[in-house]
């Protein structure tokens, strides 16, 4: 953290462009069917997940950025409580001159990396819950984790300042299995953006 530090205040003195984006994304990750309970935590996969965030990138093309989402529409937990989680995270951003598209599209195209790390909520509703299960259920009141998280993906101005981010992030989410099946979890999607160039 020492060394992310220095490097973002060392860049601070030559700023070049802010972005800001919202998107939507949704989740992916795996599930247990090999188990033979009844009651298994379920995967933390699917819905629609709409983001927003902006990132700074200076001359050298490092930079920082936060990013936010969460699940539109509430989750069902085992099929007897909602829930809906919500993912923030704080990066570095790389964002190499080296461009591996075409000449004539490279123009248009910028790559970005990030890594960094975050922290996931999971809002539950109705902590008593509405289980049929003969064994009981394990009802949940909301959970909080702490996250690593890394991006890769490219920017395509499409019209002036303007342009579109398909991306993937990918988390770590630690002790992510007390709700569901894994602490890995992959989110996929696109983002529409806007450059605020500061030079």
């Amino acid at each position: 953290m020492s060394v992310c530090t220095l490097l973002v205040v060392a860049a601070l003195a030559h700023a070049q462009q802010v972005d800001v984006f919202a998107g939507g994304n949704t989740l992916f990750s795996t599930q247990n069917n090999n188990a033979s309970l009844t009651y298994l935590p379920p995967p933390e996969r699917g819905g629609v997940y709409p983001s927003a965030g902006f990132d700074r990138i200076f001359k050298n093309g490092f930079g920082y950025d936060a990013e936010f989402a969460f699940r539109y529409k509430e989750g069902n937990y085992n099929g007897y409580q909602q829930y809906r989680p919500v993912l923030y995270d704080f990066n570095l951003v790389f964002a190499p001159h080296l461009n591996p598209f075409p000449a004539r599209v490279a123009k248009r195209t910028s790559t970005i990396f990030t890594i960094g790390a975050g922290g996931e909520t999971v809002l539950y509703y109705n902590p008593y819950g509405n289980c049929g299960y003969p064994a009981g259920c394990s009802t949940h009141l909301d959970s909080n984790h702490f996250l690593f998280h890394m991006s890769g993906g490219f920017n395509y101005r499409v019209w002036r300042k303007f342009f579109v981010r398909p991306e993937a992030n990918y988390y770590r989410i630690f002790n992510n299995t007390t709700d569901f099946h894994s602490d890995n979890v992959l989110r996929l999607g696109a983002s529409i953006g806007y450059t605020f160039h500061t030079d």
